[in-house]
Formats: C-alpha cells, structure tokens, sequence
C-alpha cells in the first residue's frame, strides 16, 4: 500500500494500520536492507577486473604480421601447431617459421575473439584474416617470473569462411 505522507510516498507493509511509528520503522528498516544489499552486490563489470588480459603487443603482432615483435613474447622453448606441422621449437627457430608463415600470408586483419585463464595462464582464441585466406589462431601464454610468455601457437584454415 502506498501513502502520501507530506514529503513523499513511503511503501508501507502494514495493511489497514493507522501511520504510526512501526510503520514508518518498517519503511526505513526494509529501505536500510534493500540499500545493503545492493552495496554488496558484485557488478559483473568489475568482476573481469583482476583476470589478466592477453598483451596488446601480442594482438598487434599477429594483426601486423610482426615476427620479430611476437618473438619477444615467447618463452625459450615453443609448441608450434600449423599447416600440418606440430612440433617443440626454440626461440629463435619459432620467430623464423613464423617470419616464413607471415611472409607466404600477409596479415591484412587479426580479431581475438575470445580469451580467458587463471592467475598463472592465458589464452585466446582469435581469427587471423590474410591475403590468401583466414586462419584461426590459438595462442597459450604461462606465467614465468612476472611475466606472461607464450608457450604454445596454434594457426589453422579457418573452414568456416
């Protein structure tokens, strides 16, 4: 039931009562809880907040088909998975199949399109668009000292298109 007292509308659980102290203590006592509730309610926005994000280098590189810029995001050894090749590589024989991959299809656009992980692993899933056709890209970053490196790639035709 709602009334008009004077200054505003106050909602009233006492049905057929006279407006008395009770009542009004009703009124604030549930407005009390209905604001602590909402205080304490996580927002789904800032839930994501403490989830790492995967580096914008790392994007950049893949959308400019950067090697060398990639290279500096990878650890000593890699899990490279492409064109029918799947194999453990280091650092340095990783950047050349990927220099060798990006110089046969130039990277024209590279969308992440999902990404996730725990406080010691990244993901993402991203679709890679060249000259020659599109590619769907997953990449596995792992947490070594303090920083994010990535241990596994993984490019594959994109049947979908």
């Amino acid at each position: 039931m709602l009334m008009n007292h004077g200054n505003g509308i106050y909602k009233v659980f006492c049905v057929n009562l006279p407006d008395t102290i009770i009542c009004k203590m009703k009124v604030f006592l549930t407005a009390g809880i209905l604001i602590l509730c909402v205080n304490s309610t996580p927002f789904a926005a800032d839930s994501g907040q403490d989830q790492p994000r995967i580096p914008a280098e790392i994007t950049i590189a893949f959308r400019t088909g950067n090697s060398a810029e990639l290279s500096k995001h990878l650890n000593n050894t890699v899990q490279i998975m492409m064109l029918g090749k799947e194999d453990f590589y280091k650092k340095n024989i990783a950047e050349t199949i990927l220099r060798d991959f990006f110089n046969g299809y130039r990277a024209r656009e590279f969308i992440v399109k999902h990404q996730g992980g725990t406080a010691d692993a990244q993901y993402a899933i991203g679709s890679l668009k060249t000259d020659k056709g599109s590619f769907r890209v997953y990449f596995l970053l792992k947490k070594v000292g303090t920083e994010f490196l990535i241990h596994q790639i993984r490019i594959d035709p994109d049947e979908s298109n």
